[in-house]
């Protein structure tokens, strides 16, 4: 995939529905991908009797990997440079996730052009749940 600094400018957004309304089997399916078991994820009892959640809920790494696939659709994974989040809430079974994209910066690297990106998660409710930046080449 090929964007070039003519492309894109400071301002422009892309903007992805994620999903519609996660489902329980999706989280199971993410731990199984990912080996990562802990009963906060996929056993409710634990969850809600031993841990004090209202129920189990996704891992965040789900969500981050959900929302780079707004990044890596408009600009290519080959191009990402750098891509970092933060887990703002917590992402529940049943919730609606929105990304949006932003271009916030385009420059000069060491003879590459860049842009800088904002990212931007929400779920139904508007609430973020995850936000972060990525830096992708330009072509």
């Amino acid at each position: 995939m090929t964007v070039s600094v003519h492309d894109v400018k400071i301002g422009d957004t892309k903007t992805d529905v994620i999903w519609k309304d996660l489902t329980r089997t999706q989280i199971v399916m993410y731990a199984g991908a990912s080996g990562d078991y802990n009963p906060l994820h996929s056993d409710e009892r634990y969850t809600v009797e031993v841990a004090g959640y209202p129920s189990v809920f996704s891992h965040g790494m789900l969500s981050m990997g959900a929302s780079g696939r707004v990044v890596t659709d408009w600009f290519g994974a080959e191009n990402v440079r750098y891509y970092g989040v933060r887990f703002v809430n917590q992402v529940w079974p049943g919730d609606a996730l929105t990304a949006t994209v932003s271009v916030t910066g385009i420059r000069e690297e060491a003879g590459e052009s860049l842009a800088d990106l904002s990212i931007e998660t929400v779920n139904q409710d508007g609430a973020p749940v995850v936000t972060g930046t990525a830096v992708v080449v330009l072509r």
